[in-house]
């Protein structure tokens, strides 16, 4: 087979894979066939099977494909720099858009779609981060933002940035974030000490703390855990105690 008719080939085989989509959308792909197609964006005249399976061996998952940085993902073969930004620019827009489609919904109707957000957005990255999602009055999103990078503990998160930032925001509520690049979704003691210190002082500026995340291999709630109400009522109990004290 020459070059000329295995270019015509590769491209008859893109071709069926782009009318699979829009006939059915990305059901029944498989990781390797999507990775192909979103490879294929950088290099439409270029087989990209191979390459695809390559990355998907050597970094685990489609979604570590997608954050992996460009200079790992350039090592594999087939694989170049116009590759690399096409996974990059396809895994920003669909961090923007799952982060826009949140901005109005009420988080009690929504809480699976924050879930989906925040595992998109978090899952898989090699640092860890610090994500706040703010509520207004009746639990509609206002904004998602980023408060740190590096690592998330009560001694580099100061608390009171994000308090700061909620009384900017007029938030009514926050939903706290952050991700294990681990994977593993047991809260540390570091973690149980930095939920209680943003219960307290979400407390005394009157602003509902409602859920702790941490993202890994899935997605851990404190609350859905039954580990924010303990903590919600010892701070309202030490608080309560604090002011019985001062008078």
């Amino acid at each position: 087979m020459n070059k000329r008719e295995w270019q015509k080939k590769g491209a008859g085989h893109r071709a069926r894979l782009r009318d699979r989509f829009l006939e059915k959308g990305a059901e029944g792909f498989s990781d390797a066939e999507i990775l192909e197609l979103l490879l294929s964006f950088g290099t439409p005249r270029t087989d990209c099977k191979e390459p695809a399976r390559q990355a998907l061996k050597e970094f685990g998952s489609l979604a570590a494909v997608l954050e992996a940085p460009a200079h790992a993902l350039c090592r594999i073969p087939g694989i170049g720099k116009k590759n690399s930004f096409a996974l990059h620019f396809v895994q920003a827009v669909s961090r923007r858009y799952l982060q826009q489609r949140l901005v109005g919904r009420k988080y009690l109707h929504s809480s699976t779609e924050v879930r989906d957000y925040l595992l998109h957005s978090m899952r898989d990255l090699q640092k860890e981060i610090l994500t706040v999602i703010f509520l207004d009055t009746s639990h509609a999103v206002i904004a998602t933002e980023i408060l740190a990078e590096g690592t998330v503990n009560v001694n580099t998160v100061y608390p009171r940035e994000i308090l700061k930032r909620t009384l900017e925001l007029n938030a009514a509520a926050i939903i706290v974030a952050h991700n294990h690049p681990s994977g593993s979704l047991k809260p540390s003691p570091q973690d149980i000490h930095l939920t209680r210190s943003l219960a307290l002082l979400c407390s005394m500026m009157q602003v509902s703390f409602l859920d702790h995340f941490i993202i890994g291999d899935g997605a851990f709630s404190f609350a859905d855990n039954q580990i924010m109400a303990p903590i919600q009522e010892d701070v309202a109990r030490l608080i309560q105690e604090t002011t019985l004290a001062s008078r």
